[in-house]
């Protein structure tokens, strides 16, 4: 495949890179359609993303830092290049940070949590199909060694500098099931938003989905980098995949208490004046009504 896309004089462009700022773009523009179907307010949902995104970024470039300090002191220059190197943690890592900030920018704008990770999923799940399509560019998360016709064959030395890819070998293209996959549950969740019972079913929807991808694509991946776990039954990833599915599944629980999302009050419990009879009446309707 080809881990560069092209080069400006001496700049490389890589693949991966180019791949994923396309989907965080398209990710960006898409949470704008998705909260004005909400309700929300397009331009805080925006800037949760941004800041969301910088953590994240920021997070990963930590990482990385931390994983390689002892080689970036002998070879400070390094530094520059450290962008291009790809690590089985990196996904986690910015997955993690991404999410605390933007629960914390949603606290922050006074944004409803429920409703504003259902206006996320969608975007999410597109961004991460771009992801995976650079990652197939890339080689990074390369698939085992397999003899289908539609196998592919990494050859460029970069690929093996950057990410550990085997070299002339057919492998899976595991990266190219995963991005399906997750372009499929955007198409889903995008058609879904306008049918939800209550806020949160996207967000535990989009749980689900992705877990059960990560989980029935990791099949196919190499497991170098990726951890063991019962004897080699499950990877790393596998163990988070389960836990997103069963995270979603709690989510997707019909919740008690008042509605969430604007233009719907909350309403309360009141006991009517004939005994056992039980009415719900919104805040402000009993003393208009006694004023009328």
């Amino acid at each position: 495949m080809h881990p560069v896309l092209f080069h400006i004089g001496a700049i490389l462009i890589p693949s991966y890179g180019a791949a994923a700022a396309i989907g965080v773009l398209l990710a960006l523009f898409l949470t704008q359609r998705t909260a004005r179907l909400a309700g929300l307010n397009a331009g805080h949902v925006w800037n949760l993303c941004v800041v969301s995104l910088f953590a994240a970024l920021a997070a990963q470039r930590l990482l990385l830092v931390t994983i390689n300090l002892r080689d970036l002191r002998h070879h400070p220059s390094w530094l520059l290049t450290l962008a291009m190197v790809h690590h089985p943690l990196l996904a986690t890592t910015g997955a993690l940070a991404g999410a605390g900030a933007a629960a914390l920018c949603a606290r922050w704008q006074k944004l409803p949590l429920w409703s504003t990770a259902d206006v996320l999923a969608a975007p999410l799940a597109l961004g991460l199909a771009f992801e995976q399509l650079g990652t197939l560019l890339a080689g990074s998360g390369y698939g085992i060694e397999t003899g289908v016709r539609w196998a592919v064959t990494y050859n460029h030395p970069l690929a093996a500098m950057w990410s550990g890819t085997p070299l002339g070998v057919p492998l899976q293209p595991v990266q190219a099931y995963a991005a399906l996959a997750f372009l499929t549950l955007s198409v889903f969740l995008l058609i879904w938003q306008r049918a939800m019972k209550q806020p949160g079913d996207l967000a535990g929807l989009w749980l689900m989905g992705t877990g059960v991808a990560v989980y029935i694509t990791e099949l196919w991946r190499d497991t170098v980098g990726r951890g063991a776990l019962l004897g080699g039954a499950l990877d790393g990833p596998q163990v988070g995949a389960i836990v997103m599915v069963l995270a979603g599944a709690l989510v997707l629980l019909e919740r008690k208490g008042p509605i969430e999302g604007p233009g719907v009050p909350p309403f309360r419990r009141i006991e009517g004046e004939t005994a056992g009879r039980v009415a719900f009446e919104a805040p402000g309707e009993k003393d208009e009504a006694a004023h009328g």
